[in-house]
């Protein structure tokens, strides 16, 4: 079975299989883990199946995580290790002696959002053709209707679910309800 690191992709759909760990691609194209490549967009290329979704999910949902990195502040104090020496006349005879500290501010914690999404064999060129056909017609797609998620259908899956608060080019199961794709009560028990 695969670990996936926290450090590579910064977004993976995770899968919960009962005893079967198998990378599935989103579009029926097969490559092992080390040869998976980021595109322009950042985001995985395949879709990962492994037995550890979030806390709480049900038996065969799919989720995607988005993680937001912290933000950090730099920020840098002078500390005064030594007052300056002034004469009786008012004259300086030696400057203060300063020290430069820098520190760093957590200023937005880390985030890992969680997030419900189709799972593989619902991925279908078909299913896919019907998203890409859909974003087309909100003004999110300019690219031809192919079947295949391709950087372009990441990109306006991303841009249709940014307004919603969700800024991941990885399709969510809510998302493509409110597409008209999926159905409520669709994919199993999910409803």
């Amino acid at each position: 079975m695969q670990h996936i690191s926290s450090d590579f992709p910064r977004f993976a759909v995770i899968r919960r299989a009962s005893g079967v760990a198998a990378l599935c691609v989103l579009a029926s194209c097969s490559q092992p883990f080390e040869s998976v490549s980021k595109n322009a967009f950042d985001e995985p290329d395949l879709v990962y199946t492994t037995s550890t979704p979030p806390p709480g999910a049900k038996e065969g949902s799919c989720w995607g995580k988005h993680v937001t990195p912290a933000e950090l502040e730099t920020v840098t104090h002078q500390i005064q290790l030594q007052p300056a020496e002034v004469r009786s006349d008012g004259t300086m005879s030696a400057p203060a002696v300063y020290k430069t500290e820098t520190s760093q501010m957590i200023v937005k914690e880390r985030r890992e959002l969680w997030f419900e999404t189709p799972c593989a064999p619902e991925l279908t060129p078909e299913f896919i053709s019907s998203l890409q056909r859909a974003l087309k017609a909100r003004g999110h797609y300019r690219g031809g209707v192919s079947g295949y998620i391709d950087p372009r259908t990441r990109a306006a899956i991303r841009k249709y679910q940014a307004p919603q608060g969700l800024d991941s080019a990885i399709l969510s199961l809510a998302a493509a309800r409110k597409l008209g794709l999926i159905a409520y009560g669709e994919t199993g028990d999910r409803g």
